[in-house]
């Protein structure tokens, strides 16, 4: 079934907000905010769990040169550990929508939770609607989650070149038995969530200190 263009039925410039990295033990939690034209078309856009990594990066090159606006926003593992995983995830989204060229006039977030959005330039506050599963059914939220996933990925492959004992080359940060094996060997890293189950428990001795 094709993704849906638009949400909104009154015409208002609408963004598509999805986060990546809301899982996972290690690493910034990113978010995408993407505005596309009114009768934008792309039958190969899909949530990005479903997609190879190799289609992924290749439909970020067709969603920024395409999309109207786009932008990545970023919460770091410090500020996850002081407001929370689901709290940075919404601030992560603010964040890219905080950047967008184009200003949007509604917001269409993937999952069930958000936070209002007050735009940066009029301080209205915008309206939203929470979509579960909207990766899946609309254009804009597939595409931010495509953006906001590579994004991730590529800040994950570098941290693994400088902390190779976990396999974030493979896992990208998530709970998988080879992580958690590398953090039981080496303990954690200055990266690592310290709120998290299996990171903050007992495993504060840093081989990693700057």
């Amino acid at each position: 079934m094709a993704l849906l263009p638009l949400f909104n039925t009154d015409g208002f410039i609408e963004a598509g907000c999805d986060e990546a990295g809301r899982g996972c033990l290690a690493g910034s939690v990113y978010a995408a905010a993407v505005i596309l034209p009114p009768n934008y078309e792309n039958a190969g856009l899909n949530d990005s769990k479903q997609l190879s990594p190799r289609r992924r990066y290749k439909l970020r090159e067709e969603i920024e040169r395409d999309a109207l606006a786009w932008a990545v926003g970023v919460v770091t593992p410090e500020e996850i550990d002081q407001i929370n995983i689901l709290n940075a995830s919404i601030l992560a989204m603010h964040r890219a929508l905080d950047q967008l060229a184009v200003r949007p006039e509604y917001v269409i977030v993937d999952g069930n939770r958000f936070k209002p959005y007050c735009d940066r330039t009029t301080g209205e506050i915008l309206p939203h609607t929470t979509i579960v599963k909207g990766d899946g059914r609309y254009l804009s939220i597939a595409a931010a989650s495509i953006l906001a996933k590579t994004y991730r990925d590529d800040y994950m492959l570098a941290l693994h070149e400088q902390y190779p004992h976990y396999g974030w080359n493979h896992n990208m940060g998530y709970p998988t038995r080879e992580h958690r094996e590398g953090i039981r060997q080496y303990g954690i890293t200055p990266v690592h969530r310290l709120t998290f189950g299996g990171v903050g428990d007992g495993q504060l001795s840093l081989p990693f200190e700057d």
